[in-house]
């Protein structure tokens, strides 16, 4: 009975706890039906994410240009190799779609991807054993050009598929490259997916600034799918449109720039300095035509960059005596500058507190002068009494303030720094007034001379011309000259002009050295100090920032022009005597503007007998090319003629002034590829676009192989492949 007893009872519990578990289970599965809900998450809306595959439709990033149209940033179509190695892939077919004899593969690919072939293996079979769907190939499977994907294909080695990616190109390589910048594929964060992808995002300059702009929106594609990716019949597709990103129009001229990266480019290699900056602008708009900096780096390949800044709006220093400008237009605009009032030079000493201030010729002076010949031989003492005796110090410091040099010129470029006004003890204020101590960027030097160069009034400098759709190519958005503000009268102005004038054409002008063939240069030399991280200043003659700010024609200035150059290696000339600071900048300047001024057609204001004498271009287009060739080649000329007959097209025009020795290619009726074997990037680059190749560049330097060649017949959109390889590599150079 006892036994009987136990045995009903335990049954009794084992009968409820039965029935409790059959009412949980059975009333959470009511739940579920009548919720459609687990922990939350709707069922629903999972199965149909489950069922639901997208495709991204990436933006076109927006291409930027020069302010010819010339392109210098863009998209360009590469390739990503990938193998399918799951064999349930082929189920159905026909014939293998997925990677099926691993070592014959792998034997194929190894020499087209310069891969090893048992690391192609590995890959391959690293991924079958773990039950992959697919597998990479890593940096050698990334990249590839349309040509390596075409080779690959030829192959017919079934599984391995492509998929087209775009990689950002500059295809004028170190060229205004920090003022483009790259960009590159880096890792976003989708807010809604609450996922990461990849997207190319700008790093540096004009990529970072208009990121936004030149990004544009992605799109995509959604649909429901079977577990085969098949369609359903009702896949409720859904489909966004992408918008691409704007194209971007720069101030920089291709052929100005090119002339400043040539120049800074041999400047570097001679005198090794530790640092070159330089700027040209229109002092009438505020327009940026060229800007270059050394180091540089070349946005293709944008590894062991020793300077990722562009000093120019970036890198503050004490500017030197090109400073002197500003003091004298401060004390002409006050009233109280008596150009022709002597005073005594060599050494000043306002009172016992304050350290002298000595003239360059090491505080000798040269007597008794003018406050004119003090500016003609970049006097600091005449600076110092003209701040300390005649403008006042608080009223100096008005006009520091009023030609910006206490704020950002916000040009459209990332990272602007601004100097400092070192203003406190009464020495302070003295060096101020000859470029010592207060610093400022070449920047906000050039943005103070457009108010001298323009009749008082002082322009904002910008480098993005306009904002285009890319499919109307309409602009969004254009820039105009903006007056920010009159720091100075006309009058003043004109005075400053003359003075500047004089500083370079003057009996004892210290800028002689600035002297151009054709046209007549007013401007102020710098030699600015560089501090000691121990105290004081750096010592020796090559342990200064050599400087020249000048503009030209000086009666009425079209081009300015701003050159530092940071403590050059200084050696001997071939006469024997030293060589001098200036000389590295006086090349630079004298290079870029002498051309630069006859390329934009600025009417020489010297006798025709003080010229270079430049090449006029005749009449090309309808021409034989036959006898233009002969004729051009006369002159002294370059010429590469593109088939045989009439001229159709060229890359210059008629008026155009050259100079002897430049390359000019002729477009023929029937054109045929010419050699382009040793071409400069540049030379190749324009051929490529008079006949509308589409063209993939490969390294850096001089042209060392083409696919295309010499006398084939060449017809628009026909591709172009070019192998390039460094100077130094290059037996022959141009």
């Amino acid at each position: 009975m006892r036994k009987n007893k136990t045995t009903h009872f335990m049954a009794g519990i084992f009968i409820i706890l039965f029935v409790g578990i059959f009412l949980t289970l059975s009333g959470r599965f009511l739940y579920i039906q009548a919720t459609a809900e687990i922990d939350g998450v709707s069922l629903e809306a999972w199965a149909d994410k489950q069922r639901t595959t997208s495709y991204e439709l990436p933006a076109e990033r927006g291409k930027i240009f020069d302010n010819n149209g010339m392109t210098l940033a863009y998209d360009q179509t590469s390739y990503r190799m990938y193998a399918i190695v799951d064999e349930t892939y082929s189920d159905g077919a026909e014939e293998p779609r997925h990677v099926k004899q691993v070592e014959k593969t792998a034997k194929k690919l190894a020499p087209l991807l310069d891969m090893e072939e048992k690391d192609i293996l590995g890959r391959l079979q690293e991924g079958i054993d773990n039950n992959r769907f697919q597998v990479e190939f890593g940096k050698k499977g990334r990249d590839l050009s349309l040509q390596k994907k075409e080779e690959i294909e030829e192959l017919h080695l079934p599984g391995i598929l492509f998929r087209e990616e775009s990689v950002r190109s500059y295809p004028n390589g170190t060229f205004a490259s920090q003022i483009i910048g790259f960009a590159k594929e880096m890792e976003v964060k989708d807010q809604k997916e609450s996922t990461t992808k990849q997207k190319m995002q700008g790093v540096t300059g004009i990529e970072k600034e208009m990121d936004k702009h030149l990004s544009g929106e992605d799109g995509y594609i959604a649909f429901q799918r079977d577990k085969y990716n098949k369609k359903l019949l009702d896949p409720k597709e859904i489909v966004k449109k992408n918008e691409d990103g704007g194209n971007i129009y720069l101030t920089i001229d291709q052929k100005i720039q090119t002339l400043l990266e040539d120049t800074l480019t041999q400047v570097e290699k001679k005198y090794e300095p530790e640092r070159i900056s330089a700027v040209v602008m229109n002092p009438k708009t505020g327009e940026v035509i060229a800007m270059g900096n050394r180091p540089s780096y070349n946005p293709n390949n944008p590894e062991n960059v020793e300077n990722w800044y562009n000093d120019v709006v970036s890198t503050p220093f004490e500017p030197g005596s090109t400073m002197k400008m500003f003091t004298w237009a401060a004390a002409i605009e006050e009233g109280v500058y008596n150009g022709t009032e002597a005073y005594k030079s060599g050494r000043y000493q306002p009172n016992e507190q304050i350290t002298p201030i000595r003239d360059h010729n090491g505080g000798n002076g040269w007597g008794a002068i003018s406050y004119n010949e003090g500016f003609e031989r970049s006097s600091n003492v005449a600076a110092s009494k003209l701040v300390w005796e005649k403008i006042g110090s608080d009223k100096y410091l008005e006009y520091l303030k009023a030609f910006h040099f206490d704020q950002k010129t916000n040009i459209d470029l990332p990272n602007e720094v601004i100097g400092k006004i070192l203003y406190n003890w009464p020495a302070e204020k003295l060096t101020t007034a000859f470029g010592q101590g207060t610093t400022m960027t070449p920047i906000q030097q050039m943005t103070a001379a457009t108010a001298i160069a323009n009749d008082g009034r002082m322009l904002k400098p910008y480098i993005i011309n306009k904002i285009t759709n890319p499919n109307t190519e309409k602009p969004t958005k254009e820039k105009k000259p903006d007056v920010v503000g009159e720091p100075i009268s006309k009058k003043t102005s004109q005075q400053v002009l003359k003075l500047l004038d004089q500083a370079v054409n003057g009996e004892h002008a210290t800028g002689k050295d600035y002297q151009l063939e054709s046209y007549k240069v007013g401007g102020k030399t710098g030699t600015a100090q560089i501090p000691n991280p121990k105290g004081g200043y750096l010592t020796g003659r090559e342990n200064y920032i050599f400087s020249f700010l000048g503009m030209a024609p000086i009666d009425d200035p079209q081009l300015m022009m701003y050159v530092s150059v940071k403590q050059p290696k200084l050696g001997e000339k071939e006469d024997g005597s030293l060589e001098r600071g200036s000389d590295p900048v006086a090349f630079i300047f004298k290079n870029v503007m002498e051309n630069g001024l006859h390329y934009l057609n600025i009417d020489p204001d010297k006798q025709e007998s003080d010229q270079i004498k430049h090449i006029k271009i005749p009449e090309l287009v309808g021409k034989s090319s036959e006898t233009l060739k002969q004729e051009l080649m006369k002159k002294g000329l370059r010429v590469t003629s593109v088939g045989k007959g009439k001229v159709v097209s060229s890359n210059v025009q008629k008026g155009d002034r050259v100079l002897p020795n430049d390359h000019i290619i002729m477009i023929t009726e029937k054109p045929k590829m010419p050699s382009i074997i040793g071409w400069s990037l540049r030379d190749a680059l324009k051929l490529s676009s008079l006949l509308e190749l589409k063209t993939e560049t490969f390294g850096d330097g001089y042209v060392k192989t083409q696919s295309i060649k010499a006398g084939t017949a060449v017809k628009s959109k026909d591709y172009l492949g070019i192998e390039l390889e460094p100077p130094n590599n290059k037996k022959n150079k141009d």
